[in-house]
């Protein structure tokens, strides 16, 4: 049986530890490293520029779209009122919206399209509006993934170009993958009460089925991802400064 915890990450309710628990830690770091990885393959790499973009996306995604999200029917099983899931969620999105809108006096009008997509993605994704056409693997890979890569770079480069277009399209890979290993992984933390089998062997004894055999290959997986994205985008960023 798994110890019952929300996700790998979350720390005992209560407190603070509910906010550490919002921030979702390693999937946050993971797609902030999208950031990096972005403004790292932009011609030329803005320090400033790079610190703006990774603190307009952790108050988006980090806090504003993981706020919104506890709202429907708290997954995370946290303490935090109502109240204080709303009122982070709107001003750490108007955070990112005040950062962006800063950015268009020093890089151009091309970040525009970027400032209104993104608070759209965190509502229409994590409020899951329009019957949830947005709530998807394929929607989940393109917000999460392709969308940061592709921000970044224009907030460095001004613009957008071939070879970004093919790092963002990784990006979005990589985090289908982690859809793809994540959602069974909630489902058997969240919602499973009880697993029931076994898998036979050829020439070996039974291997018995519980929650914890069929969470720990989808856990080390997302553990070894997320560290995995992050290093390689402090390499990136490393290797440019």
């Amino acid at each position: 049986m798994a110890e019952h915890r929300a996700a790998f990450y979350a720390a005992r309710p209560g407190g603070l530890r509910d906010w550490w628990t919002l921030l979702h830690p390693p999937y946050t770091a993971w797609h902030l490293a999208y950031v990096a990885i972005g403004a790292a393959l932009a011609p030329h790499l803005d320090g400033v520029r790079l610190g703006a973009t990774v603190l307009a996306f952790f108050a988006a995604v980090g806090v504003g779209a993981h706020a919104v999200d506890e709202l429907q029917g708290r997954p995370l099983q946290t303490k935090i009122g109502d109240r204080a899931l709303i009122a982070a969620a709107v001003v750490a999105v108007l955070v990112a919206v005040a950062i962006g809108a800063a950015g268009v006096a020093r890089v151009g009008w091309v970040l525009v399209p970027f400032i209104v997509v993104g608070p759209a993605l965190v509502v229409a994704y994590n409020a899951e509006v329009f019957g949830g056409v947005v709530h998807t693997d394929a929607g989940f890979a393109l917000a999460w993934g392709a969308f940061p890569v592709l921000t970044a770079y224009a907030a460095q480069a001004g613009g957008l170009s071939w070879p970004v277009g093919l790092a963002a399209a990784g990006a979005a890979a990589v985090s289908y993958a982690q859809r793809a290993l994540s959602t069974p992984a909630r489902l058997l933390r969240r919602r499973a009460r009880q697993v029931h089998g076994a898998v036979e062997f050829a020439d070996a004894e039974p291997l018995p089925l519980d929650q914890q055999v069929l969470l720990l290959p989808l856990e080390r997986a997302l553990r070894a991802l997320s560290w995995g994205v992050v290093a390689f985008a402090a390499a990136a960023v490393a290797a440019r400064l």
